[in-house]
C-alpha cells in the first residue's frame, strides 16, 4: 500500500519532506478501481427542522443534537431521550438580550426562530454549552444528564453588574459561523475559545437603512478567549484577563469589509489551539489566490509559564496565521470547507504523524469541484517558526505584523540584532512580539482527491492504512480506501463536522440538513472467500481464520490471537491454503494423505481438527508438525466404497477434502483417485498407447493386454506384434478381410470389396487379433498412433457437367465425361477432356464504384475445372477470382479492380482450352463526392454524398475512420444523406468517410473523402442576461477558432420570470466543449449542474417617450427635425445600435449621450401624403409608437387665409405667424446648443479618457524605452566647482562658445576647450613679474591669517556699494585660493558662522541661512559642494541622470511646438500644449555623412519640425558622447530620397510652406508626406547657411508651428466660426500634467531616495560634521525649538546644495538643458523644497498645479527627510581631527587644478578697492594691531601697486 513518489512534479517550494503527501496519496488511491459498494447505515434519527450541530458524549455514548428551535439528547442508537424547544422566541436583531438589565428596546419585537450556532461539552463540569442566534448570540449552560434543565442560570438573578460582551458571544444571524472549543488553562479553570463572524453594520447580517445609533454589538471581538467557570458566576463569559483586549482578537471598524471571517472549525492540537476559516472578502477577486486561512493561538493547558512571567497567556501575543493553498499553477481550490486532524502512518518511522486534512472547493459554486488536501502538522509548526524567527532578526515580506487588528498596530516586524529567541518563544510569541502575526506565503498541498461536490472529511489509521471519509453536497458518503459508497438522504448536504463513535471506531456519527445517522465504517460480509476480502481494498475488513469468514477484527472471535484475523497489509498471499501429499492415488493403493497448510492460520495443537470428505462424512487428522506458519498434519483415506463410482468413460474422481477445526472449515482441497484398467478401456483401439501416456502412474500388462496400476519386475518391458501372429482387417463393417502377413514388417488385406452410393465415403482400417486373449472373447486391436483412411468415390453421382466432371481430377478420382454423363475413365472408349464453352447465366451486382472493390457473383455452366484456370473480365479490367469461394462449373465470385472512369460493360469468363463466356447482362462503375466536410465534435451534422447510380450492390453503408457509421437517412441512385456520429476520442480531427458496398472495408482514396471535426463552440456567456417582455435580440458569445457572436431574438413572455436558456447543436443538445463523460467516475452525480444552462430573466418593457412628454410635435416641412428622447430605467444593458427609430418610413439617426437619454436626427426633407407621420421605437421584437411628428401647411394655404380674412385677421395672422416662427427658431436653436454642450462634453470625456489610459500605459513604455546601457556624461571636477561656484560667469562664458568652431572641419565635431580664467596658467607682464608675484605670495600669506581674513571679510560686508553679487564672488575666489587647505577654511567658515548666528539670534533665528546676503552663506554653499561632490557623482548621479532621460524622452513623446516651445506632456502647467494636436509617431531610416556609423532607425512624430527631427537624429548617433561634442541642428542638412531616387532638401520654411491665421505655418514631416521607414540623408554644411535662426527665436508674429502664443487665442475664440480648429475648455489638458507625473513617478522617488538615504559605505561625514556643529550652536544659546534646528538644517544642506543641482543639471553633467526642462525641473524641485518645509501647505482648487501636483506625495517626503535627519543625528560622531583628515584628503585629491595667483589677483581688487576701510578695520582690531598686520596689507599694496595699472585696469 506504500507506493513511493519521487516528488518530481508540482510546486519546488513545497514545504518539508516533500514525500509525506505523496505517501498520502499512495495509500488513499489504493484500489480505487474496484466497483462501488455500499455502505450501511446503522441507525438514523430524522429531524422536522433544520438541524445545526452535534456533539457526542464518549463516556456515556450520549448524542446532543441541536437544531433550529429544538434540542434532543439522544442515546447511543439515535433514540430521543429529551427535547427541549428553544424557539421561536420574540426579538429583533437590533435589541438587547432581555437578560440585560435595563436594557429598553424601541424597536419592535416578533417571532424569531432559533437557529443553533454553538454547542460544546463540558464533561468536568456537567454541563452543555449551547449557544443561539436570539437574544444576541445569548448562551445557556444546560444539564449533561438532561437537557432540558437549566445547569447554571446566567445572569444570576437581581444580578446588576452584567455588560452586553458577557452575553453577546455567538453570532446572531442564521448565516453567520461560529466555532468554539472548551480547554482547561494550567491553573484549573475552564475556558471558552470562540470564533464568531462579525455582524454589525457594513455586514450583510445588519438590518437595512438604519442609522449608527442601532449598532449592537459593535464590541464583540472575532475571536475571544472567555471564563466558563461555573463557580465563578460573576466572571462567566467574560474575557478573565486584565487589561482584557490581550484576550480578543478584533478586527478594525475601518477595515471589517477587506476582512470577513466565514469560521469553518476550532480544534486542538497538542497545546494549541487552530481556527481554520475563510476571509470571504477576498471572493472573486483573484481565483488563484488562496483565501483559505489557518491561524493558531498557543492555550496554558499543560506548562505553566515561568513565575515572573503572567498567570494567563495572552491570545493577541501567540496569534499567527497562514494561508493554505489546495492545488498548484491555476487550478487552485481556494475556499476551506471542512478540516480533520489524525495521526497516520508513514514511511520514516513506527510512529505515525499528525496531518491536516482539509476539503475545499474553487469560489465559483457553478462547477461544484472540489478537493482533499493534506498539511504535515510539522510544516505547520516550523513555518511558524521560520516566521517568528524572521520577523525578529531579518525582516522580510514573508511575515507581517497583522495591522488590521486593533492590538496589531504596534510596531512592524524590526531588526532586533543578533536576538535567539527560545523554541517557548519561537512557538508562542516573546514580549517584543506582542502583535498578532500573518505569514504571507501559503503553505501548500497537491490535491490527493478531485471530486464535485465534497463537504465534509473524516480520516482514520486502520492498521497502518490511512482510510479517508467524505460527505458530499448531495447527501453521500464515500470511503476512499475501497471506493464504497452509502446514499444518505436525498440530496441533503452532509455537515463538515463528522465524529468517529468514540467507544467503536468502526461507527461515524454524521448529521445531514434534516438526519442525525450513525453509519458502519465497513461491511465486510459481502466477501465470501479470503481472497476476496483481502483484495477488496478495505484497510477494515480482514479474514477471521477459524471463522471462515471476512469481518472487522472486532467481530472475529479469536482476533486477538496470533494469525487467527490476516489483515489487508498481509496481503492475499496468507490465505490458508492446503498441499496434499501425494496429490493422486489409485483407487488399489489407498492410504492415508499427508496435508501441509500453508498461510496465516493459528496454532492447532489442543483443537479438534478433522478431515471432511462430504457432508457428514469425516476423520480425524493428526497434526504432526508446526514449522513456523506451516502446519503438517495426516488424514486416514475412508474405504473405497465410500467414494462416488468413477463416471463411465471417465478413468479418474476428483475428492475434495476440507480441514474442520472445531466444526469450522477452515480450509479445503481435493486429490484424485484414479484406476488404470479404465484408463486402457476409454480408447480400445490405443489402449497401450493411451496406458503409457496418461499422467497417471500407470504400466501396460504385455501378457494380458492390460493397464495396470503396477509394475510386475519380473517380466520384460519390450511390447511388439510377432510375425506369424494371425491378424484381420477391420473397416468398420460386419465384414472382416484377411491379413496376410508379406514381410516382418507388413501385411496384406485380401478381397476387399467397399462400396457407395455417395459421390465418395471414407473408411477407417484397424488391425485385430483373430482369437480371444487367455481364452476370454474380446476385441483386441494393433494400436494405429496414426489412422488409417480409405475413400471409396462414385463418379455418377454429383458432376452434371463436363467441367464438373474432369473437375474431380484434382481430389484424385480418376472420372472421364463421356456419352454425356460422368463414368469411371476406366468405363470409357472415347474420352475428350475439351469441355464446351462457359455458359453465364446471371450476374449480381449490376453496378460498382469506378475504384472497384464490389465482390462481383457470377452463375452458369462449365465455368472451368478448377480456379486456377479460370480469368473473369469486365471489359478489359480483370476481376479477381476468389478461390475459395470457387464451386466448380457453376459458380464464382471476383473481385471487381479499379476502372478509369465510369462505364458499363460486360462481363467475360475465360477458361483454358474451354473458351470464353460472356454475359448478356452489362457490371456498371460508377463516381461520388461528399458535402460538407468539417462539422462539429459533438456529431449530428449531416452530410450528402452525391453521385450517380449510388443505390449499387448488395448493401451500402457509410462508414467513419472504419469503426463508425455515418447512419444513412435518405438513399437515391444520385445521392446519399447520412447523419455523422459524434468524434470517438477525444483528440479526433480528421477522419476517413467512406462509402462501402457489399460490406467489404474501404479500399480506396476514390471512394473516401476527409471530414474534419472541429472543435464544439464553446458558448461563454449570453448578453444581456435580461430581456424584455416582448423579446429582445440575445448575443451569445462563442469560442470555435476565432470569437465570434451569434444573434437570435428571445421569445415572447407573458410575465417577468427567470428562465433557461439551451442549445441544440445540429439537434444534439449543447452540453459544453466536449462530448465526452468524465471517464474516472462513471456514476452521474445527483445536482450536478448541467454545462450549457444560462439563465434569462425577463423584465418589464422598457419606457420611452419625448422631452416633454409630448404626443403631437409640429414640424415644418424642409427643414432638419431632432428629436430627444428619454428612456427609463432599465437593467439591460443595451448597445446602440440595438435601438431604431422611425418617423413613418423615414430611419431617424441615432446618437446616445447617456443611458437615459438619446437624440435622433433626420437632415432630408420629411414629405408625405399624410399629415401626421408617428414615432416608433424599436428593440428587439419591441416596437413602441411614442408621439406623432405634425407636418404645417403651404404657404398657399396662408395666402388663401389672408385673402379671406380681413385686415384685422390679417394683422393677428402676421404677428402670429412671426410670433410661432421665432419660437420655432428659439427651440431649433436650443436643442441645437444641447447638441454643442454634449458634444463638447463627449470630447471632454473623451480626452479624460485619454489622459487616464496614458497615466496607465506610459510608465511601462518608458521603463522598456530607457536606454540606461549609455554612459553618464559627469562634467570633471574643476569644471563642476567653476559652474557651482561662478554660475552667472559660466553661463556668459559658455554663451559665448555658442560658435561654429567646427566650420570647414570634415570630421564634424570636436570637443570644446575649457577655456575658463581660473582653469589657466596665470601669467603677469614680464617686465613686472616679480614684484607682482611678490605681492600676490605675501597677500597669500596675510589671508591664511584667520584674523586678518576674519577682519577682512567683515569690513568689506559692512560697506553698501559691497554687492550681493560682489560677496558671492569674494566667498567663491577665497574658496578656489584655499582650497590646498580645507581644513583652514573651514575653520574660517566655522567662525564667521558663529558670528551669522549670534546677529540671527538676537531677531529671528529662524531666518538664518535663508538667503544667500553674506560671504559666509556662500562660502558655506560651496564648502557643502566640495564635499558632497564624491556623493553626488557616486551615489545620486545615476538616478538624477536617468530622470533627465526620462524628461526629456517623455516630452518627445508628444508634440512639441517649435516657436512656443509648449508641448503635450511636460510638469509645468505654463509649457502645457492646450489643445488636442493628434501626432503619429513613426520611424524613419537615417544615415549621417562623415559619421562613420551604419544607417540608424529614428522615431519621430508626425508633427515634428524638420529642425525637431534633426535634432532627435542628432541624438541617436551622439547620444553616448557628451553634448558640448554634439554638432547643432542648424548646421546640418537633411535630405530624403523617395521611392524614385529623387531627394529633397527639407527646411523648416521653404517655397511649400503654408500660411495659416495669417502666419507662415513651419513645416513638418506630415507636410512633406515622409512615408513610415522612408530613407533619409543628414550631412554637415559646408559653410554658415544664415536663411533662418533657431525656431524659438522667429517672430511669433509671422511664423506659427502646432499652436497660437497665449495672448492671441481669445482673438482665436471669437472667430470661431471661420477656424477649423474645434472649440475644448483647455482646462481639461491639465490631466496630461498627471499622466507624465506618473510616467516619471519611480524616477523621482529613486532620486529622492538616493539624496535623503545614508550608504553604509560612503557616509556622508561633511553633513554629520555640520549639522552637529549646527546643534553646539543651538545648545550654546539656549535654542529649543526643534524647528528652529530644523529650518536651519534645510537650509544649509537641502536648500542650499541640492535645489541648486536640481535646477542646475548642467553644473553636473554635460547635457542639454532646454528651457522646457528648466520649468519640468522648477516642478520638482518645488516639490523638494515644499518636502524639506515643516508647515504644512493649504491647499485648494485656486492653488497654483506646480504645488498641487505632488500634494499627495509631499507628506511621504516629509518623512523621508525627518528621517534622513533622525539617521544624520544618530551616526556616531566625528571628532575635529576625523573632519581634518578628511578635508586634507579631499584637498589632495584636487591638488593644482585651479589658477590661485589668479583667484588671488582677483580678491587683491576688492582689497584694495576698499583699502581704506580695510586698514581702519586692521587698527580697530586690537590682535590685528598687536601683530602688525595693517603694515603688511600696506607692503602688499605698495609691492603691487606700482605695476598693477600698466597691465590691469580696475575692474
Amino acid at each position: 500500500a506504500h507506493r513511493r513518489w519521487d516528488g518530481s512534479s508540482g510546486d519546488p517550494s513545497y514545504k518539508g519532506e516533500g514525500d509525506d503527501p505523496v505517501l498520502l496519496l499512495g495509500v488513499l488511491t489504493l484500489e480505487m478501481r474496484r466497483s462501488a459498494s455500499a455502505l450501511h447505515v446503522q441507525q438514523a434519527f430524522a429531524s422536522p427542522n433544520h438541524t445545526n450541530n452535534f456533539v457526542v458524549d464518549p463516556v456515556s455514548k450520549k448524542v446532543y443534537l441541536a437544531t433550529v428551535n429544538t434540542v434532543y439528547q439522544l442515546n447511543a442508537t439515535l433514540s430521543v431521550e429529551v427535547e427541549k424547544r428553544t424557539g421561536p422566541v420574540e426579538d429583533n436583531l437590533l435589541c438587547h438580550a432581555p437578560q440585560l438589565p435595563q436594557a429598553p428596546c424601541e424597536h419592535p419585537k416578533s417571532l424569531t426562530d432559533n437557529h443553533n450556532k454553538l454547542l460544546k461539552l463540558d464533561r468536568d463540569q456537567g454541563v452543555v454549552v449551547v449557544c443561539g442566534s436570539v437574544y444576541q448570540g445569548f448562551c445557556e449552560l444546560r444539564k449533561m444528564e438532561n437537557i432540558s434543565e437549566i445547569a447554571v442560570e446566567f445572569p444570576p438573578q437581581g444580578e446588576k453588574t452584567v455588560f452586553p460582551s458577557m452575553l453577546n458571544i455567538a453570532a446572531n444571524h442564521p448565516n453567520a459561523s461560529t466555532v468554539g472549543l472548551i480547554f482547561k488553562s494550567h491553573g484549573g479553570n475552564t475556558r471558552l475559545l470562540v470564533g464568531a463572524t462579525y455582524t454589525g453594520a457594513g455586514t450583510p447580517f445588519f438590518p437595512k437603512n438604519h442609522s449608527k445609533e442601532d449598532l449592537r454589538f459593535e464590541n464583540t471581538p472575532e475571536i475571544a478567549i472567555r471564563s466558563l467557570n461555573v463557580k465563578d458566576l460573576s466572571r462567566l463569559f467574560t474575557y478573565d484577563i486584565n487589561p482584557s483586549e490581550d484576550n480578543v482578537f478584533k478586527i478594525k471598524q475601518e477595515v471589517k469589509t477587506k476582512n470577513k471571517l466565514n469560521f469553518v472549525h476550532a480544534f486542538i492540537q497538542k497545546t494549541y489551539s487552530y481556527i481554520a476559516f475563510n476571509n470571504d472578502a477576498k471572493t472573486g477577486h483573484k481565483e488563484s489566490q488562496p483565501n483559505s486561512i489557518l491561524a493558531r493561538i498557543c492555550l496554558d493547558t499543560e506548562n505553566p509559564r515561568k513565575s515572573s512571567g503572567p498567570e494567563i497567556r495572552k491570545l493577541t501575543e501567540s496569534y499567527i496565521q497562514m494561508p493554505l493553498q489546495c492545488g498548484f499553477n491555476g487550478n487552485i481550490y481556494n475556499r476551506l470547507l471542512s478540516v480533520y486532524p489524525a495521526e497516520i502512518p508513514t514511511d520514516y518511522g513506527p510512529d505515525p504523524e499528525p496531518y491536516l486534512f482539509g476539503v475545499f472547493a474553487k469560489e465559483r459554486q457553478t462547477d461544484r469541484k472540489s478537493a482533499l488536501c493534506a498539511f504535515k502538522f510539522g510544516d505547520i509548526e516550523e513555518e511558524i517558526r521560520q516566521g517568528r524567527r524572521n520577523c525578529s532578526n531579518s525582516p522580510s515580506s514573508d511575515v507581517q505584523v497583522l495591522d488590521s487588528v486593533i492590538q496589531g498596530s504596534g510596531a512592524a516586524c524590526i531588526q532586533k540584532g543578533n536576538l535567539v529567541l527560545q523554541p517557548e518563544q519561537l512557538d508562542c510569541g516573546a514580549a517584543h512580539l506582542q502583535h498578532p502575526l500573518a505569514l504571507r506565503r501559503p503553505l501548500r498541498a497537491i490535491p490527493l482527491f478531485e471530486y464535485p461536490g465534497l463537504s465534509s472529511v473524516s480520516v482514520d489509521n486502520i492498521h497502518n492504512h490511512t482510510v479517508v471519509f467524505l460527505g458530499t453536497s448531495n447527501g453521500r458518503l464515500r470511503k476512499l480506501n475501497s471506493n464504497q459508497k452509502v446514499s444518505l438522504s436525498a440530496s441533503e448536504a452532509v455537515h463538515h463536522i463528522m465524529t468517529f463513535d468514540p467507544s467503536d471506531r468502526n461507527f461515524l456519527y454524521l448529521m445531514t440538513s434534516h438526519h442525525m445517522l450513525r453509519v458502519g465504517v465497513a461491511e465486510c460480509d459481502r466477501w465470501k472467500s479470503c481472497r476476496d476480502c483481502l483484495g477488496a481494498g478495505d484497510a477494515h475488513c480482514g479474514w477471521c481464520t477459524l471463522e471462515n469468514r471476512c469481518t472487522i477484527q472486532k467481530e472475529c472471535a479469536q482476533g486477538t490471537l496470533a494469525r487467527s484475523w490476516i489483515s489487508m497489509g498481509e496481503g492475499p498471499q496468507q490465505c490458508p491454503s492446503m498441499t496434499l501429499t501425494p496429490p493422486e492415488i489409485s483407487v488399489f493403493l489407498l492410504q492415508d494423505v499427508g496435508i501441509l497448510i500453508n498461510g496465516s492460520v493459528p496454532d492447532l495443537v489442543g483443537s479438534r481438527v478433522e478431515c471432511e470428505y462430504g457432508p457428514g462424512v469425516s476423520t480425524a487428522a493428526t497434526v504432526h508438525l508446526d514449522y513456523g506458519p506451516a502446519q503438517i498434519q495426516t488424514c486416514p483415506l475412508l474405504p473405497r466404497e465410500n467414494y462416488q463410482p468413477i463416471l463411465p468413460g471417465t478413468d479418474h474422481l476428483t475428492v475434495s477434502v476440507a480441514i474442520k477445526v472445531n466444526g469450522t472449515s477452515v480450509v479445503s482441497g481435493s486429490f484424485i483417485m484414479y484406476d488404470c484398467e479404465r484408463t486402457g478401456a476409454i480408447h480400445p483401439k490405443m489402449s497401450c498407447v493411451s496406458c503409457l501416456s496418461t499422467r497417471w502412474k500407470c504400466y501396460w500388462d504385455q501378457e494380458n493386454h492390460l493397464c495396470v496400476s503396477s509394475k510386475d519386475e519380473s517380466k520384460h518391458n519390450l511390447l511388439e506384434v510377432s510375425n506369424g501372429e494371425e491378424l484381420e482387417c477391420d473397416f468398420g463393417t460386419e465384414q472382416r478381410y484377411e491379413a496376410t502377413w508379406l514381410n516382418s514388417s507388413a501385411v496384406k488385406c485380401s478381397e476387399v470389396t467397399l462400396s457407395t452410393n455417395q459421390r465418395s465415403q471414407v473408411y477407417h482400417l484397424n488391425l485385430r487379433k483373430r482369437q480371444g486373449f487367455n481364452g476370454r472373447r474380446r476385441d483386441i486391436f494393433v494400436d494405429s498412433p496414426q489412422p488409417m483412411k480409405v475413400e471409396v468415390y462414385n463418379c455418377g453421382v454429383g458432376s452434371s457437367d463436363c467441367s464438373q466432371c474432369w473437375g474431380r481430377e484434382d481430389q484424385g478420382h480418376l472420372c472421364g465425361w463421356c456419352d454425356n454423363s460422368c463414368r469411371p475413365r476406366d468405363d470409357c472408349q472415347l474420352i475428350r477432356d475439351q469441355c464446351p464453352a462457359p455458359e453465364i447465366n446471371k450476374i449480381s451486382p449490376s453496378r460498382g464504384p469506378v475504384e472497384g472493390g464490389t465482390l462481383l457473383t457470377v452463375e452458369g455452366r462449365n465455368l472451368g475445372r478448377r480456379a486456377g484456370a479460370v480469368k473473369v473480365f469486365i471489359g478489359d479490367v480483370p476481376c479477381i477470382l476468389l478461390p475459395e469461394r470457387y464451386t466448380v462449373s457453376v459458380e464464382l465470385v471476383c473481385v471487381t479492380g479499379r476502372s478509369t472512369h465510369a462505364r458499363t460493360d460486360i462481363v467475360q469468363v475465360d477458361v483454358d482450352q474451354s473458351g470464353v463466356g460472356t454475359s448478356k447482362e452489362s457490371f456498371s462503375y460508377l463516381l461520388l463526392s461528399m458535402d460538407p466536410k468539417k462539422g462539429s465534435r459533438a456529431g449530428g451534422t449531416r452530410v450528402t454524398i452525391i453521385g450517380e447510380h449510388l443505390d449499387i450492390g448488395s448493401q451500402v453503408r457509410v462508414r467513419v475512420n472504419s469503426t463508425q457509421e455515418c447512419i444513412i437517412t435518405e438513399k437515391t441512385d444520385e445521392t446519399i444523406e447520412c447523419t455523422m456520429p459524434q468524434a470517438s476520442e477525444v483528440h479526433t480531427d480528421s477522419v476517413t468517410v467512406c462509402v462501402e458496398f457489399e460490406n467489404l472495408p474501404c479500399q480506396s482514396a476514390e471512394l473516401s473523402a476527409t471530414y474534419t471535426y472541429e472543435k464544439n463552440p464553446i458558448i461563454s456567456n449570453i448578453h444581456p442576461k435580461k430581456s424584455y417582455l416582448r423579446g429582445l435580440c440575445i448575443i451569445f458569445s462563442i469560442l470555435v477558432l476565432s470569437s465570434s457572436m451569434i444573434t437570435c431574438l428571445s421569445p415572447v413572455s407573458s410575465q417577468s420570470q427567470q428562465t433557461s436558456v439551451q442549445f441544440l447543436l445540429n439537434g444534439v443538445l449543447y452540453t459544453g466543449d466536449s462530448p465526452f463523460s468524465s471517464e474516472d467516475d462513471a456514476e452521474e452525480e445527483d445536482g450536478e449542474p448541467h454545462k450549457g444552462h444560462f439563465s434569462l430573466e425577463y423584465v418589464e418593457d422598457p419606457q420611452f417617450f419625448t422631452a416633454n412628454k409630448e404626443k403631437l410635435i409640429k414640424h415644418h416641412p424642409g427643414e432638419p427635425l431632432t428629436l430627444i428622447i428619454n428612456k427609463g430605467p432599465s437593467d439591460l444593458e443595451l448597445v446602440p445600435e440595438e435601438y431604431s427609430v422611425m418617423i413613418g418610413s423615414y430611419p431617424c439617426n441615432i446618437s446616445f449621450h447617456n443611458d437615459q437619454l438619446f437624440h435622433c436626427t433626420i437632415n432630408g426633407l420629411l414629405s408625405s401624403h399624410e399629415s401626421e407621420l408617428p414615432v416608433t421605437v424599436q428593440v428587439g421584437n419591441f416596437r413602441h409608437i411614442i408621439a406623432k411628428v405634425q407636418l404645417g401647411g403651404s404657404e398657399l394655404a396662408i395666402v388663401v387665409s389672408i385673402v379671406v380674412c380681413c385686415v384685422l385677421l390679417l394683422l393677428c395672422t402676421v404677428a402670429l405667424v412671426v410670433y410661432c416662427t421665432k419660437s420655432r427658431r428659439a427651440e431649433r436653436y436650443w436643442q441645437k446648443t444641447l447638441l454643442q454642450m454634449e458634444e463638447m462634453e463627449s470630447q471632454i470625456r473623451e480626452e479624460i479618457r485619454k489622459g487616464f489610459a496614458e497615466l496607465q500605459t506610459d510608465m511601462t513604455d518608458l521603463t522598456k524605452e530607457l536606454n540606461r546601457s549609455q554612459g553618464i556624461p559627469f562634467l570633471e571636477y574643476k569644471q563642476f566647482v567653476t559652474r557651482t561656484f561662478f554660475p552667472k560667469m559660466c553661463s556668459d562664458y559658455e554663451k559665448s562658445l555658442v560658435q561654429p568652431v567646427y566650420e570647414n572641419d570634415a570630421l564634424g565635431p570636436r570637443a570644446l576647450p575649457e577655456t575658463h580664467p581660473l582653469l589657466q596658467d596665470w601669467q603677469a607682464s614680464n617686465t613686472t613679474r616679480p614684484n607682482i608675484e611678490e605681492g600676490i605670495t605675501l597677500f597669500s600669506t596675510l589671508l591664511n591669517n584667520k584674523h586678518f581674513l576674519i577682519t577682512f571679510v567683515h569690513a568689506l560686508e559692512q560697506q553698501k556699494d559691497f554687492a550681493v553679487r560682489d560677496r558671492c564672488s569674494l566667498a567663491s575666489l577665497l574658496t578656489i585660493a584655499l582650497h590646498g587647505k580645507l581644513e583652514y577654511y573651514t575653520s574660517i567658515m566655522k567662525d564667521l558662522l558663529v558670528d551669522l548666528i549670534d546677529a540671527s539670534a538676537s531677531k529671528n533665528p529662524k531666518l538664518m541661512l535663508r538667503r544667500t546676503e553674506s560671504v559666509v552663506e556662500k562660502m558655506l554653499t560651496n564648502w557643502m559642494s566640495i564635499c558632497m561632490y564624491s556623493y553626488l557623482k557616486e551615489t545620486v548621479g545615476e538616478p538624477f541622470f536617468l530622470l533627465l532621460c526620462a524628461i526629456k524622452q517623455q516630452i518627445n513623446k508628444g508634440s512639441i511646438d517649435a516657436i512656443t516651445g509648449k508641448a503635450r506632456y511636460t510638469l509645468n502647467e505654463e509649457w502645457l500644449l492646450r489643445e488636442n494636436i493628434e501626432a503619429k509617431p513613426q520611424n524613419i531610416n537615417v544615415s549621417f555623412q562623415g559619421c562613420g556609423m551604419d544607417s540608424l532607425s529614428v522615431r519621430v512624430m508626425n508633427t515634428d519640425t524638420i529642425c525637431q527631427v534633426k535634432e532627435k537624429i542628432i541624438e541617436a548617433f551622439y547620444k553616448n558622447l557628451p553634448f558640448s561634442q554634439w554638432p547643432r541642428a542648424e548646421d546640418v542638412d537633411l535630405e530624403w530620397f523617395d521611392s524614385g531616387s529623387n531627394s529633397k532638401l527639407l527646411q523648416d520654411l521653404d517655397n511649400s510652406s503654408v500660411m495659416e491665421d495669417g502666419r507662415k505655418k513651419l513645416n513638418t514631416v506630415f507636410h512633406y508626406q515622409i512615408p513610415e521607414g522612408a530613407s533619409l540623408a543628414m550631412s554637415m554644411k559646408d559653410k554658415k547657411d544664415n536663411t533662418l535662426g533657431r525656431v524659438k527665436d522667429l517672430d511669433t508674429e509671422k511664423y506659427v508651428h502646432l499652436v497660437l502664443p497665449h495672448d492671441e487665442l481669445m482673438e482665436t475664440k471669437k472667430s470661431h466660426r471661420q477656424s477649423n480648429r474645434k472649440k475644448v475648455l483647455p482646462e481639461i489638458y491639465l490631466t496630461r500634467l498627471l499622466s507624465t507625473k506618473g510616467t516619471l513617478q519611480k524616477f523621482l522617488d529613486d532620486l529622492f531616495q538616493a539624496i535623503l538615504s545614508i550608504p553604509p559605505d560612503r557616509p556622508p561625514l561633511a553633513v554629520k560634521y555640520f549639522f552637529d556643529f549646527l546643534e553646539e550652536q543651538a545648545d550654546k544659546r539656549g535654542i529649543t525649538d526643534p524647528d528652529t534646528l530644523h529650518i536651519w538644517k534645510t537650509n544649509s544642506l537641502p536648500l542650499r546644495f541640492w535645489v541648486n543641482i536640481l535646477k542646475n543639471p548642467q553644473f553636473v553633467f554635460d547635457i542639454d538643458k532646454t528651457d522646457h526642462m528648466d520649468a519640468c525641473l522648477s516642478v520638482i524641485a518645488q516639490a523638494f523644497i515644499d518636502a524639506c518645509s515643516i508647515s504644512d501647505l493649504q491647499l485648494g482648487k485656486d492653488s497654483p498645479t506646480n504645488k498641487l501636483l505632488y500634494a499627495k506625495e509631499i507628506p511621504e517626503y516629509k518623512k523621508r527627510v525627518q528621517c534622513y535627519y533622525q539617521q544624520i543625528q544618530e551616526m556616531a560622531p566625528l571628532s575635529e581631527q576625523e573632519m581634518n583628515a578628511h578635508l586634507a584628503q579631499e584637498s589632495r585629491k584636487y591638488r593644482n587644478e585651479f589658477n590661485t595667483n589668479l583667484a588671488l589677483t582677483e580678491i587683491y581688487k576688492y582689497a584694495k578697492r576698499y583699502r581704506n576701510q580695510v586698514v581702519n578695520a586692521l587698527e580697530s582690531n586690537p590682535t590685528a594691531r598687536r601683530t602688525q598686520l595693517h603694515h603688511k596689507f600696506e607692503q602688499v599694496i605698495a609691492l603691487v601697486e606700482d605695476n598693477i595699472y600698466e597691465c590691469c585696469s580696475e575692474a
